[in-house]
């Protein structure tokens, strides 16, 4: 048995997470402990086997840390991490496993792996363009699961404020913020007399928690890495 410490376990994923974890359908995995901002994260690391966080780019930081002082499997899945960030994750993974995703959806993860073959087969002749939906009070603009995707692609990003004529070999992207939409990308390829389209909806964030704790069995084991969730999923 897997013993989960859940970091923010009373924000909005946090909860999903340790309702996931009670459900009784994920067997080889129990709910620990869970810590806020304002609690010690140290006995979080101490009293589990391994830990999810939800957070904070700055709180996530510090939790980062204590993985590696700890020697114990960290969980990423927050949202607006920079590359100073990425560094020090790639840092602590050669002390600890780190497993991050900027998107713990199964269907996401797969999505990247479409785009990055279909980029690499149509080549420059077509433009790509990633199109991203969330609810109103999203904070990271393009969010991390279009950076991702357009990451996927191989291809540097346009410039953001899009004057001018558009540059060949980039991907452009467009951001709506609106309502309580968990999450719409759409990836799509204009080319000469033709257009296709790639894309996922989100209908329920618990999907994230599924797919954390799908990482988390996952984890079990492996060694000191960086690990995503296409390793997860065999992509």
């Amino acid at each position: 048995m897997i013993k989960v410490g859940i970091a923010g376990y009373r924000g909005r994923m946090g909860q999903m997470l340790v309702h996931e974890l009670q459900s009784g359908q994920w067997p080889g995995l129990a709910f620990g402990s869970g810590s806020e901002s304002s609690d010690n994260p140290n006995s979080l690391f101490a009293e589990n086997d391994l830990v999810i966080d939800f957070t904070t780019p700055i709180a996530t930081r510090a939790h980062v840390d204590i993985a590696v002082t700890h020697k114990k499997p960290i969980i990423i899945g927050t949202t607006g991490l920079n590359d100073n960030d990425m560094t020090v994750l790639k840092t602590a993974a050669t002390t600890c496993p780190v497993l991050y995703s900027a998107n713990m959806s199964v269907g996401v993860n797969l999505l990247a792996a479409l785009v990055e073959q279909a980029s690499a087969r149509l080549g420059d002749t077509f433009d790509i363009e990633i199109m991203e939906t969330h609810h109103r009070n999203k904070m990271d603009s393009p969010s991390g699961t279009a950076l991702m995707l357009g990451r996927a692609t191989g291809r540097p990003n346009a410039p953001m404020d899009r004057s001018g004529k558009r540059n060949t070999g980039t991907v452009g992207y467009a951001v709506q913020r609106g309502g309580d939409v968990a999450g719409e990308h759409n990836v799509s390829f204009f080319g000469p007399g033709e257009r296709i389209e790639l894309g996922h909806r989100a209908h329920d964030r618990s999907l994230f928690a599924k797919g954390a704790l799908r990482a988390a069995l996952w984890m079990k084991g492996r060694p000191a890495g960086l690990y995503s969730m296409r390793d997860v999923l065999g992509l």
